[in-house]
Order: structure tokens, then sequence, then C-alpha cells
């Protein structure tokens, strides 16, 4: 089993957002959506948007939203 985690990361490392599913096309969407919302200001302080791939739901960060 594949997991897509999406995360959006704060400047100290700390995850600020959270979504997890299964499905690739929708984690590619909510990916994007991540990216897209992230402002230059953002960026620029260290802000991140980050995806990975997990094989098990005990790999998930506990606040995520899950989604299947």
């Amino acid at each position: 089993m594949k997991i897509w985690v999406n995360e959006q990361i704060d400047p100290c490392g700390i995850i600020y957002a959270c979504i997890a599913c299964c499905d690739e096309d929708q984690a590619n969407a909510c990916y994007e959506e991540f990216q897209s919302k992230l402002t230059d200001a953002q960026r620029d302080e260290g802000w991140e948007a980050r995806m990975r791939i997990v094989d098990s739901w005990d790999d998930v960060p506990v606040a995520a939203l899950k989604l299947s």
C-alpha cells in the first residue's frame, strides 16, 4: 500500500497542515494546492510544501487529515 502524505511546514520545521491519502491524483492535487497557497513572503521565511510516500498509516503524523 502506498500512502501519499502532504505536509505544509513552517520555518521551525513544525507541520502546520497535513493531509494523507491513498489516491495519487488526489495527493498531487493537494500538493499543488499547498504550493499555490504559499506566498512569496512565506517562502522567503522558510515555509515549504512537501509530499512524501509511506507504506503504513502508522507512518502518517497523528494530526493528519486522512482520506481514503
